[in-house]
C-alpha cells in the first residue's frame, strides 16, 4: 500500500510532512548530516580547512539504520572513472536504502564551480572568467550542461555559484567570485542557478555572507563591515539568486560578521534569508563550520553547543560529516523544522517516489556502459566561454600576430608551457590530483606554447628573445589549497605584485629590445604598473579552462576577436588599490593623500581587434517618478572590417544622497555581436527602483531628484560616451522584497 508521503500525486511539503510524523528521534537527526565516504583516506594535504583534523572515523553499519541525509563528494574524493564511479554511487545508495527502514536513499552533493569536479569531467573557465564574458546566456548554457552531466550520474546538488562580491583582490578565493560588481554578480551568478536547477541540481548559493570582506583579505578572517556595505554590495547577489534564480540551498560563511559568525546568525539565516526573502530551500553548512563555532569562533564549549546554536540560528544540514549534529539532544522542534525542508527537497528531487532507483547499474562495481564527462559539445561549449573571456588590455598594434610581419617568436615565462597555468584551484586537477601524481589528468588541456603552434604553423619558435620578432611572456597564477599555490582557497597574497619574482623575467625580455606581449594567466588581478609604457600589448585570463590555451593562443593570432571585459579592476601598484571602482569621492584619487588608488585598467575595460560607433542615444522619459521606469535607446555599429562583439555598459551617477555613494556603478549591460558594418539597437528599460540604497535609518530608499545615466565603454569617466540626465519625481518611497532588481536589455 502506498503510504501519503510515496504519492508523487500530493504536493512536496504535503508527502514531505506525513513522513517526518512517522520518523523517530534518531532518524529524523540523520537526515540533518551527511558522510564523506573515503575523505580520511585521501593522501596529501586537505580538500576543506582542518578536514583531517575535524573528521571522525564513522561505522556506517551503526549509522545507516537511522538512515542518511547526505553523501558528500563521491566522485570529487580520488580519482574514479565515472563509469565506475556512477556504479560504486548506485550500490552505496542501495546500502543506504536497505538499512532504513523507509527505504530512502541520500541526497548526493558535489562541487561543480568550474564543472563538475570529477576525474575526466569538462573543465570551464573560472567564475572571474565568467564575470570577463559579460555573458549570463552562455553562463546559464554552461551550468545546464554541468548539471545534466551531474544528474546522468547520480548527483543531486551542487555547491555552487559563489556569489562572494571581490572587495579586496588580496584574498585567495577571488578566483572563485565573478567580479566586483555586485550587479554583475547578480546577473552572472544568477544565470548560473537558472542553469543548473533547469537541469534538476539544486544549487548551493554560497558563501553567505560576507566571505570576501574579510580584514586584509586573509581567508575565515572577521568581516568588519558596516550594515550598508552588507545590504548595498554583498547581499544582493544572494537576494536576485533566491528570487529570480530559484536556487534551492544556500551554504552559510564561515566568517563572522561584526563579531557574530555567519553560522549562529539569526538575523542573517531566518529573518532576512527566510521571512524577508521567503526562501523555502535548505541551509547546509560550509565544511565543519557547524565544528567551528566551538573550535574557531568559541562560541560554545561543546560539539552538542555548537548544533544547537546553529540550528537555531537556521542551518538546516551539517556537512561535509556528522560530528555536531548527533553530539547530544536538540531541540524538537527545531529538529523538525529542518527535517520538514530537508524531506520536502528530497522529494523535490524524486527521493521519495517509490519508484526512484540510482542511475546506472547498482550490483556490480564496473560499469560495461561508458560514461563520457567531456564530450565534444561541452568542450566547444568550454571554448566559446574561455574566448569570450579574454581580455586585451592594451595594444600598440602588434597584435593580432598573424596580420603582422611576426614570423619568429620567443613564448617564455613560467606560464608558457604548463597545463596548470589555464586551472583554478576548484578543477580536479588542482583540487584533486595534486595528492594523485602517478593519475594522468584525464583531460587534455593544450598549454599556450602548444596552442600557438598550432595557430602559426608557419611561425618560428626559438628561445631566445633577443633574435625574435616578438617575445610572448606568460606569467600569472598557480592554483592550489591552503599554501600550496598563489592563488586559491587559503591562498592569500600579501600584496599585488606578480608571485615568485616573474616580474624579473618580464623586465629580462623588455632588456632585450624586442616587443613584449605580455600573458597574464591568472587567479586575480595583478599590478602592471611597472611596465604600462614598455610592453606593446597585455592580454588578460581568468583561469580559462580546458580550453584556454587555445583561447588565448586565437586572441594572439587573430582568429578570435577579443571581446572579454575586466570584472576587476587592474591596480597600478602592488599595494594602492585598497578601493574597487565602487568607491565614493572620498575613497577616489584627491588632495588630502599623497596615495592614487586609481587602477592602471578600470573595471569594464577591455579592447577589440574592429571598432564601433555609437550613436546619440534617446531616453522615453526624462523625467519619471520614483515608482516608474524610463527607457533608453542606443544604436552600435560595427564600423571595422571584421565581426566582433561590443559590451554596452550602463552606469549610475547619483550626484546628491543621503549618505557617501559609489561615484557610479553598473546598472545595466549588452553584449553585442555585430558582424562588420552590422548595426544594432540596443534597449535599456531603467526601473527607478535601480537608484535604490540604504539611507541613514537603514531602509532601502529611492528619493526623487537628478541621477545621470552613463552609457559607457567602461566605469571610467573617460570611457563615458553619453551621459543622460534624468529626474526621479514624487515621494521618497521605500522598498524591499519586492523592488525590480535588474535593468530589462533588448538587443534589435
Amino acid at each position: 500500500m502506498t503510504e501519503p508521503w510515496q504519492d508523487p500525486a500530493l504536493p512536496a511539503g504535503v508527502r514531505a510532512a506525513d513522513l517526518l510524523a512517522r520518523m523517530t528521534a534518531q532518524e529524523k537527526i540523520a537526515q540533518l548530516y551527511g558522510v564523506w565516504p573515503g575523505s580520511n583516506s585521501t593522501p596529501g594535504g586537505d580538500m576543506a580547512p582542518l578536514q583531517h583534523a575535524m573528521s571522525e572515523d564513522v561505522d556506517l553499519t551503526e549509522l545507516l539504520p537511522h538512515g542518511l541525509g547526505q553523501l558528500t563528494r563521491p566522485f570529487g574524493t580520488a580519482p574514479v572513472d565515472p563509469a565506475k564511479g556512477a556504479a560504486r554511487l548506485a550500490s552505496l545508495q542501495e546500502r543506504v536504502r536497505a538499512a532504513n527502514r523507509f527505504r530512502l536513499p541520500a541526497l548526493a552533493h558535489e562541487e561543480c564551480l568550474t564543472g563538475f569536479t570529477a576525474w575526466q569531467a569538462t573543465v570551464f573557465p573560472t567564475p572571474l572568467a565568467w564575470g570577463a564574458s559579460f555573458d549570463p546566456a552562455l553562463v546559464q548554457e554552461m551550468a545546464s550542461a554541468i548539471g545534466s552531466s551531474m544528474r546522468s550520474v547520480g548527483i543531486h546538488q551542487g555547491l555552487a555559484p559563489v556569489l562572494d562580491v571581490v572587495r579586496d583582490p588580496r584574498w585567495g578565493r577571488t578566483e572563485e567570485s565573478i567580479s566586483e560588481d555586485p550587479y554583475l554578480v547578480a546577473t552572472v551568478g544568477t544565470a548560473y542557478v537558472q542553469g543548473l536547477e533547469a537541469a534538476g541540481i539544486v544549487a548551493t548559493l554560497k558563501h553567505f555572507a560576507g566571505y570576501s570582506a574579510s580584514r586584509g583579505a586573509r581567508n575565515h578572517a572577521p568581516a568588519s563591515i558596516g550594515p550598508r556595505e552588507l545590504a548595498d554590495v554583498i547581499l544582493p547577489p544572494f537576494e536576485m539568486a533566491v528570487r529570480e534564480g530559484g536556487a534551492r540551498s544556500v551554504m552559510a560563511a564561515y566568517n563572522d560578521v561584526d563579531g557574530l559568525p555567519a553560522h549562529a546568525h539569526h538575523r542573517l539565516l531566518t529573518e532576512l534569508l527566510r521571512e524577508q526573502w521567503e526562501f523555502t530551500g535548505t541551509v547546509v553548512s560550509d565544511y565543519f563550520g557547524v565544528s567551528f563555532l566551538e573550535s574557531a569562533h568559541q562560541l560554545t564549549d561543546s560539539p552538542a553547543g555548537a548544533a544547537s546554536l546553529a540550528l537555531a540560528a537556521g542551518v538546516d544540514v551539517e556537512l561535509p560529516a556528522v560530528r555536531c549534529f548527533g553530539a547530544g539532544p536538540l531541540d524538537e522542534e527545531l529538529v523538525d523544522r529542518a527535517v520538514l525542508r530537508v524531506l520536502t527537497q528530497k522529494c523535490e528531487v524524486g527521493l521519495l517516489d517509490p519508484d526512484w532507483a540510482p542511475p546506472g547499474p547498482s550490483s556490480d562495481l564496473i560499469s560495461s556502459d561508458p560514461v563520457d564527462l567531456d564530450p565534444p559539445a561541452m568542450r566547444a561549449l568550454a571554448g566559446q566561454l574561455a574566448q569570450e573571456s579574454v581580455v586585451l588590455l592594451a595594444n600598440d598594434g602588434i597584435l593580432p600576430l598573424a596580420a603582422s610581419a611576426v614570423r619568429r617568436i620567443a613564448v617564455l615565462g613560467p606560464h608558457a608551457d604548463d597545463t596548470a597555468a589555464m586551472l583554478g584551484c576548484y578543477t580536479f586537477p588542482r583540487h584533486v590530483l595534486l595528492d594523485h601524481p602517478e593519475v594522468p589528468m584525464g583531460v587534455a588541456v593544450p598549454t599556450l606554447l602548444e596552442a600557438l603552434g598550432a595557430e602559426l604553423p608557419d611561425a618560428d619558435f626559438v628561445a631566445d628573445p633577443a633574435v625574435a620578432d616578438v617575445c610572448v611572456v606568460a606569467v600569472g597564477d598557480r592554483s592550489g589549497l591552503f599554501g600550496r599555490g598563489t592563488s586559491g582557497e587559503g591562498c592569500d597574497a600579501a600584496d599585488l605584485e606578480l608571485p615568485d619574482g616573474q616580474g624579473e623575467l618580464v623586465d629580462e625580455a623588455l632588456a632585450s629590445g624586442t616587443p613584449v606581449v605580455l600573458v597574464v594567466l591568472s587567479g586575480r588581478p595583478y599590478a602592471l604598473g611597472r611596465w604600462a609604457d614598455r610592453v606593446a600589448a597585455v592580454v588578460q585570463a581568468f583561469f580559462p579552462g580546458e580550453e584556454g590555451g587555445p583561447a588565448v593562443a586565437g586572441v594572439l593570432s587573430g582568429r578570435v576577436d577579443p571581446s572579454g571585459r575586466l570584472p576587476v579592476s587592474v591596480p597600478r601598484d602592488p599595494a594602492g588599490q585598497p578601493w574597487t571602482y565602487l568607491a565614493p569621492p572620498l575613497g577616489q584619487r584627491g588632495e588630502a593623500s599623497n596615495l592614487d588608488p586609481t587602477p592602471l585598467f578600470p573595471f569594464g575595460h577591455g579592447m577589440s581587434y574592429t571598432t564601433y560607433d555609437w550613436q546619440t542615444p534617446s531616453v522615453d522619459d526624462d523625467s519619471f517618478p520614483t515608482d516608474g521606469e524610463t527607457t533608453l535607446r542606443l544604436t552600435v555599429r560595427n564600423s571595422g572590417t571584421r565581426p566582433g562583439a561590443e559590451v554596452v555598459q550602463l552606469y549610475l551617477h547619483d550626484p546628491v544622497g543621503k549618505v557617501a555613494r559609489p561615484v557610479a556603478r553598473l546598472v545595466g549591460y549588452a553584449r553585442v555581436p555585430l558582424e562588420a558594418g552590422e548595426s544594432a539597437e540596443v534597449h535599456f528599460t531603467f526601473p527607478a527602483d535601480m537608484a535604490a540604497y540604504t539611507g541613514p535609518d537603514g531602509d532601502r530608499i529611492v528619493e526623487p531628484g537628478e541621477l545621470e545615466l552613463r552609457l559607457a565603454a567602461s566605469c571610467a569617466e573617460g570611457d563615458v560616451r553619453y551621459a543622460v540626465p534624468v529626474t526621479l519625481t514624487g515621494p521618497e518611497r521605500v522598498v524591499g522584497r519586492e523592488r525590480r532588481m535588474r535593468c530589462e536589455v533588448r538587443v534589435k
